[in-house]
């Protein structure tokens, strides 16, 4: 059981229960005006938010939903809630559940615990929303700030929390969180295919979800593009997002080869040369290596690591390497903490794709960096491949100029360093 688990049991806010009831037309017609109204506010202040707002469909969600939510297509909601709100704390609503689309929370929390995780993700949608004035912060109920988080992901929020769960009121922060959050798997009657209005909670297959991300992924490129003198405004999160799904995507081959080869070559030393023979006193590059180009390679063992990954990662490493004379790679597996260390050279380069996967823990970047600095190996370049977000810190940047190449996702942006997306070689029939 998560640290979370042991704070607090499993159970939701009551706080709006008393909200949950039939639709009444009458309120609801007046309601739709508002959120209508809220959405043309959020076009003509925050464009980029606004154009997303727009495909969401408005949904009455009376009889399950006590507030608000979103499962990427729909915008459901609570008549009796919404009026609760002033109007431009309707466009701060609108924020929110664009936000948590746009972020991706609802495939992010992996096996944490989902509480905490919910809890994490609100922080972290405040924070953007207010830090960058979309709508009007919500004080007509109570909703989750605090200005510590500003600027943090949901991972990095999670963790503090995480950290002080023993110090922490659960009960009081999930009345504090101002929508319901939709993970996929509902337990009411409707699903994303056929639900109706005023029915059960939506439930959404893994395939439902994925053909989702995708619309989202191209509602966002269209809403940037439409929005591009506002760009410079959107919170750090949103244009990295951006910034990822509209660059060329670079082969990972390529920039492993790109990144190895610059360093050694970059480590070919400038000597001047004989006179004997030369009317001018010429200068051109050596031949004289630096003896201690390390090159370090560190695999995370925490997720799901195939053998073929593993073998393709470092067969490719080595097939880079052979061609100079003169290296070292350091390679290792890791989790929370390091295992199974083994430093290969052009002595025994030919046995490093029989390199033995261990561990299988969490993922702790940081661990990577105090080995690293425990046993005094500095780097020209550490490879880290990994399957994704760490439980911490995504380590030390200034320590060695890194290459994340990265499986099984292609939502996840990292902070610094040179990143690529593992892909399997296709082989032409």
């Amino acid at each position: 059981m998560s640290k979370a688990g042991t704070t607090a049991d499993s159970k939701e806010s009551d706080k709006f229960k008393d909200l949950i009831g039939p639709m009444d037309p009458k309120l609801d017609r007046e309601v739709r005006e508002i959120l209508t109204t809220a959405r043309v506010g959020l076009l003509l202040k925050a464009s980029f938010f606004g154009n997303l707002a727009t495909r969401l469909t408005l949904t009455n969600a009376d009889e399950w939903c006590p507030t608000a939510a979103t499962d990427g297509r729909k915008f459901y909601y609570n008549s009796r809630f919404i009026k609760m709100l002033k109007p431009k704390e309707v466009e701060f609503l609108f924020g929110h559940e664009v936000l948590h689309c746009v972020y991706d929370h609802f495939g992010r929390r992996g096996d944490r615990d989902p509480q905490l995780w919910n809890i994490a993700d609100d922080y972290c949608v405040n924070g953007d929303l207010k830090k960058h004035g979309v709508g009007e912060f919500i004080t007509s109920v109570p909703c989750l700030y605090d200005k510590k988080y500003e600027g943090l992901s949901a991972e990095e929020v999670y963790d503090i929390l995480y950290e002080n769960a023993e110090k922490i009121d659960i009960s009081s922060l999930i009345d504090q969180m101002i929508d319901e959050h939709l993970d996929g798997e509902g337990d009411g009657e409707g699903s994303g295919k056929d639900e109706k209005e005023g029915k059960g909670r939506p439930t959404l297959s893994a395939e439902e979800r994925q053909q989702i991300k995708d619309e989202i992924k191209e509602a966002m490129i269209s809403a940037a593009a439409a929005d591009a003198d506002g760009a410079g405004k959107l919170p750090a999160g949103v244009k990295r997002i951006l910034q990822e799904l509209t660059e060329p995507k670079m082969d990972w081959r390529e920039l492993l080869r790109m990144q190895l080869e610059s360093t050694i070559k970059s480590d070919y030393t400038w000597m001047r040369t004989s006179r004997k023979g030369w009317d001018m006193d010429a200068v051109m590059p050596g031949m004289k290596l630096d003896p201690m180009i390390d090159i370090a390679l560190f695999i995370d063992s925490s997720g799901s690591m195939e053998d073929s990954m593993l073998k393709d990662i470092l067969s490719e490493t080595a097939g880079i390497m052979e061609s100079f004379p003169a290296y070292r790679i350091h390679v290792a597996t890791f989790d929370t903490q390091v295992y199974n260390p083994v430093q290969y050279d052009s002595e025994n380069l030919e046995d490093i794709t029989e390199y033995e996967l261990k561990g299988g823990g969490g993922t702790d970047f940081t661990c990577v960096f105090d080995y690293l600095k425990r046993e005094e190996i500095e780097p020209k370049r550490l490879v880290v491949f990994t399957d994704g977000y760490p439980y911490g810190s995504w380590g030390d940047e200034n320590y060695a100029d890194t290459v994340w190449i990265l499986h099984g996702t292609t939502s996840i942006v990292p902070p610094w360093g040179q990143y690529a997306y593992y892909e399997e070689e296709k082989v032409a029939a």
